[in-house]
């Protein structure tokens, strides 16, 4: 019989309506009770770790939970961690770092729809995600809508449709029909191998996205605000350089000490910062590249080889290393 840790978190899943709309409020012990009779398959413990809005979820509430499945590790075979869907995707990548060499499954779910509502998928993704974590493999997941997805390539895609998220530049993992788990993708995994937890971060982080018209005196004021920025490019890296340029900015702010990473907005397929004139305005040297890395992960990935090293060669030869399967190697 297989041990389940269930950790909540709060979100949608656990959610009640309010005077304001809805908000978290049911415990864990509630959350399982909607779980289908357990007979002899597996066992499922519970703790509420949090109850919040996954909006207001922060760097340090990804230090919480890598923190209580660190403490408890030995106790079970895998774990679920229920969580509201708008920064799953990146409380899923930050877990994939803080928990690494995992010989069981740590699963992260949550739900559209409150879990006490009629039309719930809530039920089904808890059954789904605590099906998955008997299975015998190691990692962080995201079991959302019948699909398994490696925690480092988890994008959210619809606001409200059941089927919410994606597997980008990733093939899936797997598909939960009730008690079925069909795989489409293995991970190889070492039993015996021991985890490996950190939790260190450095919050200090920031996501610019540039459009038509972005100001380069934006950047002043980031200096002194941010350790780390990541800039979502046009296309595959283009940086405007002529009319407000922004090439200028991005030399002082790395000159000042900033750690300055290239990512594309383009969601399929990742930069390509040799392929045309704008570019190249900014050697490769000096930034970081981030291939085909999704967003959620470029970000909590930052954080934490920050939460490493303040040494910039470091940073960047952490960030370019493939860490569960966040970054396709090259050929």
């Amino acid at each position: 019989m297989k041990k389940i840790l269930l950790l909540t978190t709060g979100g949608t899943i656990a959610s009640v309506l309010g005077k304001e709309g809805l908000y978290p409020e049911i415990p864990a012990e509630e959350i399982v009770s909607y779980l289908p009779e357990q007979y002899d398959r597996y066992k499922v413990e519970c703790k509420t770790l949090m109850n919040v809005d996954s909006t207001n979820m922060q760097p340090e509430s990804w230090v919480k939970i890598a923190e209580a499945v660190n403490e408890h590790y030995d106790r079970y075979d895998g774990f679920v961690i229920t969580h509201g869907t708008d920064t799953m995707a990146y409380t899923s990548a930050a877990l994939s770092y803080m928990l690494q060499n995992l010989a069981k499954p740590v699963v992260i779910t949550g739900s559209q729809i409150p879990i006490h509502y009629k039309r719930t998928d809530a039920k089904t993704n808890i059954n789904d995600a605590v099906r998955f974590a008997c299975e015998d493999v190691g990692g962080v997941f995201t079991v959302f809508g019948g699909l398994v997805i490696i925690g480092t390539r988890v994008v959210k895609l619809r606001t409200k449709s059941y089927d919410a998220f994606e597997s980008i530049n990733f093939p899936y993992i797997a598909r939960v029909n009730q008690s079925e788990v069909s795989y489409q993708r293995k991970i190889p995994f070492v039993k015996d191998k021991k985890m490996k937890f950190n939790s260190s971060i450095c919050p200090d982080v920031l996501l610019l996205k540039l459009h038509p018209g972005t100001k380069p005196e934006l950047f002043d004021y980031i200096k002194n605000l941010y350790k780390g920025i990541v800039i979502e490019t046009f296309g595959t890296g283009g940086i405007p350089f002529q009319e407000r340029s922004l090439v200028q900015k991005i030399h002082e702010l790395i000159h000042s000490g900033i750690t300055v990473v290239f990512t594309t907005q383009v969601l399929e397929e990742g930069e390509d910062l040799g392929l045309y004139e704008v570019s190249r305005k900014v050697p490769e040297d000096m930034i970081i590249r981030t291939r085909d890395m999704n967003t959620e992960a470029i970000i909590p990935k930052l954080m934490w080889a920050l939460g490493q090293t303040n040494e910039p060669e470091q940073v960047k030869k952490i960030m370019a290393t493939p860490i569960a399967y966040d970054i396709t190697p090259t050929k």
